[in-house]
Order: structure tokens, then sequence, then C-alpha cells
């Protein structure tokens, strides 16, 4: 699959774009076990059914990392280089919830061709996750 990169001057603010993602159960344990966060709310149905949330959730940062796949396959797309990223968790993600990872063009600052964007991630369009990304985006196309 071709991946298109936006260079810095292909880029005006409001652009956005976006993927959908659905939580499964094998995906959280797959996560956990590449980051080696083992908590039981992310992995123990029993456990996690004793929590406030009722269920077991995802890792917040599976919910953030669609945020950076979203810039490195899309929105600049490959090439992009994170310089930084905030992020607000406002509510859990379940097993079995559909995540929209959505990106906008916020600002454009010309030296060093950096870009903010606004992230966020919603379920069933509910906010669950917002913050900002900085990233320095290519002068010329980059090829995948």
């Amino acid at each position: 699959m071709a991946l298109k990169t936006y260079t810095y001057g292909e880029l005006s603010l409001g652009m956005h774009d976006s993927l959908l993602r659905t939580v499964m159960a094998s995906t959280v344990n797959q996560f956990a076990e590449v980051s080696g966060d083992v908590n039981p709310i992310h992995l123990s149905d029993d456990f996690a059914a004793r929590s406030r949330f009722g269920q077991r959730i995802a890792h917040g940062m599976f919910t953030a990392s669609l945020i950076s796949a979203v810039i490195g396959t899309r929105l600049p797309g490959p090439g992009a280089v994170y310089l930084s990223q905030t992020l607000r968790f406002l509510a859990p993600v379940k097993i079995g919830d559909v995540v929209a990872a959505v990106v906008e063009v916020a600002e454009m600052v010309e030296k060093g061709r950096r870009v903010r964007l606004d992230c966020q991630c919603l379920v069933d369009g509910k906010p669950v996750l917002e913050g900002e990304a900085w990233v320095m985006v290519p002068a010329t196309p980059q090829t995948a």
C-alpha cells in the first residue's frame, strides 16, 4: 500500500484525517506484551469486573497510539517527525469499542516546517482522549 506524504507546502489549516479501529481483547493483550504494562485492569476479566469500570479497558497509550498511526500514515504521513504530544484521557475505552482517531492541522510555523495538530479520539462521537502534537514535516515528498 502506497502511503501519501504531505509536504509543508501542501498542508493548510483545517486539513484533517482519521482512522477507525475496533478495540479487540487480542489487541489489548498484544499491547500489554509489547509495552510491558500488564496491569490487570487491562488483562483480567475478574479484576476489571471489580473496578469502577466494571470490565476490561484498553491501555490509554494504546488509544494514543492511534493518533501516531494517523500522523505516520495519513496526515502528514511518512517522513513526519514527532516533536511533542500532549494527552488528556477523558473516558475509558472498553473492549469492543470503535475508536475514531482524528488529527487536524491547527497551526503552521514555516521556520523548521513545524505543524501543530489538534488530536482527539472518539467513541460513539464522544471524546475519550484529546491533545495536540507538534510535528516536523518533510520539505519534499517521501516514498514509503
